[in-house]
């Protein structure tokens, strides 16, 4: 019996897939389509979802293969063209334009590095569970079909999932009344390179005429959206995202639009590929059935407001892949898989309700104007859900709470290294981090107590548990198996509350129990939960 079948190499299924192997599992990944999709249905990249991919190790690449995502300009008909820059807070990455079909490409070459392929021509055509795996039907492009059994299923296999339909989780919601077109052509203006760009004729009683255009990596292309006229608009159709079966518009057709919506009529030129686009909003009743999970669009859909969709599903697989693996390998409770339908379908939820009431507000005086912040996928916490724990004490420390995504600190500075450290570079890995705020007062006694406690929690844990000890006081002596930096800048101080504290971070950068102490009881309930009691 195989550990994991993934099913679905899009951008979710291929995550899975790589983080799986970066936590030690090996799994199999299949894939209907005999190639890769051509459509750049996905462009925009949350600076979270970029968080995630420098702990993978693959940041540099992707943002060597995109580029940022500076402004928007928009034209309400009739009204002189608004600029707007993200406001936002300082954060680590910024907003990230890039095609779908290249964060696929790096995803396989990063798949492949772990010894990995892509299994394509391969569908899922039945399951069947049983006690200890699930038994899966797979049949290949020849139609032959054949059984292989596996631990644990995961459909990353998009709206039309499979897998969902086999397990008869429901996948309930609607659809909006437009239809879209989408094309990926070269427009003849002088927009600022990194600007999307957005036109409007707001109608009182109707949808608005619509045209956004979002820029990509080559100079001067945009993969441009607009509502489809009716002579493209297919009857009786209700699927969800790209008709590949239905023909694309024509550049004439994208042209006419262009013409009708946008200032001094601008040629569209160079159409490379064309599709008919429909968005519903739909949320899955369950994300887990025995040892059967989903992911990505297979747990969620919903409109492209915000960018949102590519990276919730990303993060999906991101939240489950390091929990899998410990059970995978023993060393967590089965029960801690729980946590990944109880910490994600409310996201999921959330997604769609926020991009569905800014896609309807496209109709409104206010434009619809999107939450940049929360687009960002940086606030997004796991706060007050059953598997993120505040100690006794915790309420009166100053932010993050235990739920809440780990924030980065710069000015670090460790023995040995010759340069400042951020925090990132030392939460960086797939275990669990135990992060530590030294007291002023009695630093060196505190620290040495600190040190006989890591010795027993290595014992137990292994290297699946690394201790970081943060100071203000100069001068510390090292301890054997902790980190230990100094905050002279304050940096730390200021992201996590300058008193004494303790926090667990997770692998996926999400702080799991946080606490005055790391005497208190509660961590080590906290750490019994996931991996199981200490004995002796």
């Amino acid at each position: 019996m195989e550990d994991v079948l993934v099913v679905g190499a899009g951008p979710v299924g291929l995550t899975m897939a790589c983080e799986l192997a970066r936590h030690g599992r090996r799994c199999r990944i299949i894939d209907r389509m005999p190639a890769p999709s051509p459509y750049c249905r996905a462009i925009g990249v949350t600076p979270r979802t970029i968080e995630v991919w420098e702990d993978m190790g693959i940041a540099r690449e992707m943002v060597d293969a995109g580029l940022w995502l500076t402004g928007l300009r928009s034209v309400i008909h009739g009204r002189p063209p608004m600029d707007a820059r993200p406001d936002l807070p300082a954060m680590p990455f910024s907003q990230l334009g890039l095609p779908q079909y290249e964060t696929e490409r790096l995803l396989t070459a990063h798949l492949h590095r772990f010894g990995i392929g892509i299994e394509r021509g391969i569908a899922l055509t039945g399951l069947t569970q049983e006690a200890e795996g699930v038994s899966a039907r797979l049949a290949g492009a020849d139609g032959r079909e054949g059984e292989a059994r596996f631990r644990y299923v995961i459909g990353c296999d998009g709206a039309h999932s499979a897998v969902r339909r086999a397990l008869g989780i429901g996948f309930e919601g609607e659809a909006l009344p437009m239809t879209f077109m989408l094309g990926d052509v070269h427009i003849g203006w002088d927009l600022p390179y990194g600007t999307a760009f957005r036109a409007l004729r707001l109608h009182e009683d109707a949808p608005p005429d619509l045209l956004v255009a979002v820029p990509l990596p080559e100079h001067g292309r945009y993969r441009v959206t607009m509502v489809a006229p009716p002579e493209l608009v297919p009857a009786g159709g209700t699927g969800h995202g790209i008709q590949a079966e239905t023909k694309g518009p024509s550049l004439p057709q994208l042209q006419a639009v262009a013409d009708d919506l946008l200032p001094d009529r601008p040629p569209l030129s160079d159409l490379r590929w064309s599709s008919i686009f429909r968005i519903s909003m739909r949320l899955a009743a369950h994300y887990r059935v025995g040892r059967c999970f989903i992911a990505g669009d297979a747990a969620h859909i919903h409109p492209p407001t915000g960018g949102q969709g590519m990276n919730t599903g990303i993060q999906d697989a991101y939240n489950l892949a390091w929990k899998l693996a410990l059970v995978l390998d023993g060393a967590a409770l089965p029960a801690l898989l729980d946590s990944y339908e109880a910490e994600r379908r409310p996201v999921g939820a959330a997604v769609i309700a926020r991009t569905t009431a800014a896609t309807a507000g496209f109709g409104r005086e206010a434009g619809g104007a999107p939450d940049r912040l929360a687009d960002t996928q940086i606030p997004l916490t796991y706060r007050g859900t059953a598997w993120v724990t505040e100690a006794g004490g915790a309420a009166e420390l100053a932010l993050p709470m235990a739920g809440d995504r780990a924030p980065d600190a710069e000015g670090l500075r460790r023995r040995g290294f010759g340069f400042p450290l951020r925090l990132f570079d030392l939460l960086r890995g797939t275990a669990h981090v135990l992060l530590v705020r030294l007291p002023e007062a009695g630093a060196a006694a505190e620290l040495a107590a600190l040190g006989d406690r890591v010795r027993a929690l290595r014992d137990r844990l292994g290297d699946r548990l690394r201790v970081v000890a943060v100071t203000g006081v100069e001068g510390l002596g090292e301890e054997p198996g902790i980190a230990l930096v100094q905050d002279a800048e304050g940096h730390q101080a200021r992201a996590y509350g300058a008193a004494a504290a303790c926090h667990l971070i997770r692998p996926d950068g999400y702080i799991g129990w946080r606490g005055p102490d790391w005497r208190e009881p509660g961590l080590e309930a906290h750490l019994g939960r996931i991996f199981g009691p200490a004995r002796g």
